[in-house]
């Protein structure tokens, strides 16, 4: 009894905050919070929405599930994240690579160059030993060496990460975190093009961007800064600054031992020393934190703040977790200060990270009109990374860019003032945001339905996931993603791949999503099993026609399919169909459209000019190359033809 009456004032404000929560998932009378009802939207519509934006894409019976559960109850689910996923646990229960360590993984899939080095330090092979241009011997002794080492080699680690995204995202029943992965990790962009940094991306998905999706915006860029990927793709390992405190007698040494020698050019040696040590400062990822991870390009930094936040960054570094590598140097200070000293010296070791005390500038900085105080070491970076992260512009840029993702290409001010005001409330909690970003009307307006483009990647999840497809091998299916122009985790600019639809469509890139549509549907060369008739409760439909319209509206749920139909109508029974788009693709670069924005493909003319922009990046003008494929007659492939034309068709290229 004491108890209960003890805490009394705790169960009530539990109980408060049930009701309270009860109200606003059914807005006092028993119907949605939702407002879609306000658009004009039928909850069918609404649950197809949500489905368009929250997964990749619905797959058969999804809407139906959505509305018998409730739309709150689904969103709120898939914000809470944790749902089973055993069938994704039995597809890549063979993916021996995943959970490695960034330590393990060095170990075992370690850079030619480093087998090499290996090698001959073991006598294996040496220069006088192999002449280097009988090819086929040295990549013999090497691959004998590495099987006998139990070395792997690094494409395997790279197609068994690039299949998990694919098979996730298929497959996972926490869409949800699997669509915010792939969002946030753009955000923060690696790229496996840097050798540097390659081999600790699969790390740096599993472990700092997937768990903090849903948390909050501080914790995932502090996880993303002290991570190697990050450390070493935008080169803050190397960074260092004056530091006058720590090896102050070894530094005094060193400067008496260069002025008996050198004189009066001391000063020029010894400049030109640490120059060739790789010390000084390096300002790339201060630069990119503000420009791309926190204030956005117009956030209200000047180059005065990068240079001082470069500074207050020196000394973030990478344990040394390989004898070989950009890391390995740290190694020897480690060894000299004694591992069990290093926390004296001001040095912080966390997992992979490591704040190199000694390379710390401990000056004072002012960085945005803050002073950062010398002699803080480590906590100076904590100070301004947190402060970073609870900035009114990083605010503004982070709500814009979720925006952008999840409504529509150009979203409403009156949105994003909301989602900022919620940012700014919440301390940065992405699920609040989202939250106020989903209970917003702006949110399911004509002017977000349908607006946003799907990326090659999005396109090929959404497909398979719509004909509940079968992935037998996924990295198949990767190289026609990459075909259509995205290739995974290998955009090499820290932005990140574009988000919008300008970006990714030209008639090129139609013609080629084409090809692909008419290859999944026919199952050639993409390493899946898709049965078509099942989609339909296995019924053959009786014409060609009739197929079309069926299965419009079976892979566009609850949408208005009329006009697709019509304009798509003419390509149904032409058998030289597939010789053509690849023939008209092959005509096409990836950075040009039709001045018209027409495209002609037989009897059939789309008008492309909402989904064609001459403004397409120009720097990837290549040959797009088409998906291999045979002819797929009218008759027995009626089905295949009629299916991948719904999934080339522009109408499917919107979500």
């Amino acid at each position: 009894m004491k108890f209960l009456i003890k805490h009394s004032r705790t169960f009530l404000l539990v109980a408060v905050s049930c009701l309270l929560f009860a109200f606003n998932a059914t807005n006092g009378n028993g119907t949605n919070s939702f407002p879609w009802d306000k658009a004009g939207l039928t909850q069918r519509q609404a649950a197809a929405h949500l489905l368009s934006r929250f997964t990749f894409g619905a797959r058969p019976g999804d809407v139906d599930k959505v509305v018998a559960m409730g739309l709150d109850k689904w969103f709120q689910q898939q914000l809470q994240g944790g749902l089973p996923d055993s069938n994704v646990a039995n597809r890549l229960s063979d993916y021996d690579a995943l959970n490695l360590t960034n330590t393990q993984v060095l170990a075992i899939f370690p850079r030619n160059s480093q087998v090499l080095k290996m090698a001959q330090e073991e006598g294996v092979m040496s220069k006088d030993t192999i002449d280097k241009s009988d090819k086929a011997k040295y990549k013999a002794i090497l691959q004998s060496y590495m099987e006998k080492k139990g070395f792997k080699e690094r494409k395997e680690l790279v197609r068994q990460f690039v299949n998990q995204k694919i098979i996730k995202a298929a497959y996972s029943n926490n869409q949800l975190q699997e669509v915010l992965t792939d969002f946030w990790f753009n955000h923060f962009n690696v790229s496996i093009t840097k050798n540097d940094c390659a081999e600790f991306i699969p790390a740096y998905e599993r472990d700092v961007i997937r768990p903090n999706v849903l948390g909050k915006f501080e914790d995932l860029l502090i996880a993303t800064a002290k991570s190697p990927a990050m450390l070493f793709y935008l080169d803050n390992f190397n960074s260092s600054g004056t530091n006058t405190d720590l090896n102050a007698r070894d530094n005094e040494k060193f400067q008496r031992r260069i002025a008996a020698k050198f004189g009066n050019d001391s000063a020029k040696m010894i400049e030109k020393i640490k120059g060739k040590k790789g010390q000084g400062l390096n300002e790339n990822y201060a630069r990119e934190v503000m420009e791309l991870h926190t204030l956005g390009v117009d956030g209200g930094y000047t180059q005065s703040d990068v240079t001082q936040a470069a500074k207050v960054l020196t000394g973030w570094t990478v344990y040394p977790i390989s004898d070989y590598g950009p890391s390995a140097g740290i190694r020897k200070v480690i060894e000299k200060i004694g591992e069990h000293n290093i926390v004296e010296k001001g040095f912080v070791h966390e997992g992979d990270f490591l704040f190199a005390a000694n390379r710390h500038d401990n000056g004072e900085k002012v960085v945005l009109g803050t002073t950062f105080h010398a002699t803080n070491g480590y906590e100076e970076g904590m100070e301004l990374l947190k402060m970073l992260s609870h900035h009114t512009s990083t605010a503004n840029f982070i709500v814009h860019k979720l925006a952008v993702r999840f409504v529509s290409d150009n979203p409403p001010k009156s949105l994003t003032d909301k989602m900022t005001k919620t940012f700014l409330t919440k301390n940065g909690d992405i699920k609040e945001v989202l939250l106020t970003m989903v209970l917003s009307p702006e949110f399911w307006s004509n002017n977000a339905m349908r607006q946003k483009t799907k990326s090659p990647f999005e396109l090929a999840m959404s497909a398979v996931r719509c004909l509940n497809a079968d992935i037998e091998r996924p990295f198949a299916l990767y190289r026609a993603i990459t075909k259509m122009g995205q290739k995974l985790y290998a955009y090499q600019a820290p932005t990140g791949f574009p988000d919008k639809g300008q970006y990714w469509i030209n008639t090129g890139a139609l013609l080629n999503r084409m090809n692909f549509g008419l290859a999944i549907a026919s199952q050639r060369n993409l390493g899946l099993k898709v049965d078509l008739l099942a989609l339909n409760q296995n019924h053959e439909p009786e014409s060609a026609e009739a197929a079309l319209k069926i299965y419009s509206n079976l892979l566009l749920p609850e949408r208005n399919v009329d006009e697709s139909v019509k304009r798509l109508t003419p390509l149904l029974n032409d058998p030289e169909l597939q010789k053509k788009v690849t023939n008209a693709a092959d005509t096409h670069t990836t950075g040009e459209s039709n001045m018209n924005g027409k495209m002609k493909l037989g009897n059939m003319e789309s008008d492309m000019s909402a989904m064609d922009d001459d403004s397409n990046d120009k720097k990837n003008k290549k040959k797009h190359e088409s998906i291999a494929m045979d002819n797929v007659p009218a008759g027995k492939n009626m089905l295949s033809q009629v299916v991948g034309i719904i999934i080339g068709s522009p109408e499917f290229q919107r979500r």
